[in-house]
C-alpha cells in the first residue's frame, strides 16, 4: 500500500495540473478542443501552404498543426498558446522531434502577439474570439495572407473557399477580406 502512495500522489498532481489548465484557458475564452490531425492537414492544404511560408496557429494547443505545417508543407511554423502546460508540452515535442529551426511556440495571449509575419493563420476558436480577432487580422496581416478557420466562421467576411464536410473556411486578406 505504501508503494502506491507516490504513484497516487503523482496522478493527483497531474490531474490537478490538467484541471487548472482547462479552467485557465476556459476562463480566458479559449478552452482546448484539439483539431483532429487530418483536419489540421486539410486546413494547411486548403490554404495552399508553400515551403518557407510562415504559418501561425493561434491557440496551438499540443502543436499538431505546427508539426504538420513543418513536416508536410516545409513551412516555418509559429504557435501561440495561452496554456502554460500545453506550451511546455509543445516545447518538449519541438526538441524531441528535432524541429527547433522550423517550429517555435510562444506563450501568451494571441491578442498581444504580432502576427504581421504570417502568410497563413489557422484558428479553431470560438465565435466570440473570431469576432474579436477580425480587427487584429485586418490590421496586421499583409495583403494576400490566408486565414483558415475550423468550425466557426468570421462574421461579415466572405470565405474564398468552404469545405462544408469538415467545416473549414478559407479567407484571403487584402483590402477587403470578405
Amino acid at each position: 500500500m505504501n508503494e502506491l502512495l507516490p504513484i497516487v500522489g503523482l496522478l493527483l498532481i497531474l490531474v490537478g495540473i490538467a484541471m487548472l489548465s482547462i479552467l485557465w484557458t476556459s476562463s480566458r475564452g479559449a478552452p482546448w478542443f484539439p483539431t483532429p490531425r487530418v483536419t489540421g492537414h486539410k486546413m494547411l492544404a486548403m490554404a495552399g501552404v508553400r515551403p518557407g511560408e510562415a504559418v501561425y496557429d493561434l491557440g496551438s494547443g499540443d502543436g499538431r498543426v505546427l508539426f504538420a505545417a513543418a513536416r508536410h508543407f516545409g513551412a516555418q511554423a509559429v504557435g501561440i498558446e495561452l496554456d502554460p502546460f500545453r506550451y511546455l508540452w509543445t516545447q518538449l515535442l519541438i526538441i524531441l522531434l528535432g524541429v527547433r529551426g522550423q517550429v517555435r511556440v510562444v506563450w501568451g495571449d494571441l491578442f498581444g502577439q504580432d502576427l504581421s509575419q504570417a502568410d497563413v493563420v489557422t484558428v479553431y476558436l470560438l465565435p466570440a474570439a473570431n469576432a474579436r480577432l477580425m480587427i487584429k487580422l485586418r490590421q496586421e496581416l499583409r495583403p494576400g495572407a490566408r486565414v483558415v478557420s475550423y468550425k466557426f466562421f468570421f462574421p461579415g467576411w466572405r470565405p474564398v473557399s468552404i469545405d462544408e464536410e469538415d467545416q473549414l473556411y478559407l479567407y484571403r486578406v487584402g483590402g477587403r477580406p470578405g
